[in-house]
């Protein structure tokens, strides 16, 4: 279990996206800590310790970021340039989970340097599955780097 201590931030505006994604969480008895911000100023505040989160205790570094593209205020696409070009963040992975299938976002993310692209199922069963896949990957499979982890 290479990554099961692991702390996940979760950047989605939808309340009830994310009452999905902890239930599924719960479910799958997966038991990381997970944290949450609701638009791309608050994730960037928390990443660099900004604001409310200064002590470093309530905002921890994440192990992975999941991030939703279609914030408000400022972006995902923003928010995932800003980490990828900050040299203190850019080594946690970012996994973008959204609804947009647009070729030119997918393209922009990748060139931005995301580490993973997945649109989120209308359905349920496939959104746990899709889920599970991801914990898995990323929480037992991967090995990360020492700077990440902590």
């Amino acid at each position: 279990m290479a990554g099961s201590t692991q702390t996940l931030l979760v950047i989605e505006d939808s309340d009830e996206d994310f009452a999905a994604f902890e239930r599924i969480l719960r479910k799958a008895s997966i038991n990381n800590v997970v944290y949450r911000c609701v638009d791309g100023d608050e994730a960037l505040d928390f990443l660099r310790h900004n604001g409310q989160y200064q002590d470093r205790t309530k905002a921890p570094r994440p192990g992975i970021i999941l991030l939703d593209l279609n914030l408000p205020g400022t972006d995902g696409r923003e928010v995932l340039e800003q980490i990828k070009q900050d040299s203190e963040l850019k080594m946690i992975p970012v996994v973008v989970f959204t609804t947009s299938s647009n070729p030119k976002d997918i393209e922009v993310c990748y060139q931005c340097g995301v580490n993973g692209y997945i649109l989120k199922p209308i359905d349920v069963k496939k959104l746990m599955r899709t889920v599970q896949v991801l914990i898995d990957y990323w929480f037992e499979a991967v090995i990360l780097p020492n700077s990440v982890r902590g």
